[in-house]
């Protein structure tokens, strides 16, 4: 038995992009935290590929981004505070080019057990052009990965 006991997860870390889908993936991340009594990361990248290309962007969206992007979880985000199967509950947002903000300043900060990421379902097109963040998430991280559909 001795060989099990130390399998769980104590830092999960959910990868949220801002999508209709991210409420899923966020219960589920809360659930795997809860089920371990683990602390929960919830990260998100605001991303700065579609601001660069337009050249110049107004100062105050990147905080108005971060400022919606925290009400869309907040009321999912107190429960999880209040529930005394998590053990604590951090938001993480971070502006710039997704793949690399994710694994340098998230991930690699972080060192989560377990990442959590949906799957958006792109068209092949979209796919070939961008790939997939739950793919490189897979290739990237040094830790197990859940990819909810």
């Amino acid at each position: 038995m001795a060989r099990y006991e130390n399998l769980g997860y104590k830092k999960v870390f959910v990868a949220l992009d801002g999508t209709e889908e991210q409420d899923a993936v966020l219960d589920r991340a809360i659930a795997v935290a809860k089920n371990n009594h683990a602390k929960l990361y919830i990260g998100h990248v605001m991303d700065s590929t579609a601001l660069e290309t337009a050249g110049t962007y107004p100062v105050d969206l990147i905080p108005k981004l971060e400022a919606l992007f925290r009400k869309s979880i907040e009321k999912t985000v107190e429960a999880a505070q209040q529930d005394p199967d998590v053990n604590g509950v951090e938001v993480v947002v971070k502006y710039g080019r997704v793949r690399e903000t994710l694994k340098e300043e998230l991930l690699d900060h972080i060192e989560p057990d377990i990442v959590i990421c949906g799957a958006r379902g792109l068209s092949p097109i979209k796919y070939a052009l961008l790939g997939s963040i739950s793919t490189f998430l897979l290739r990237a991280a040094p830790c197990d990965i859940l990819v909810v559909k």
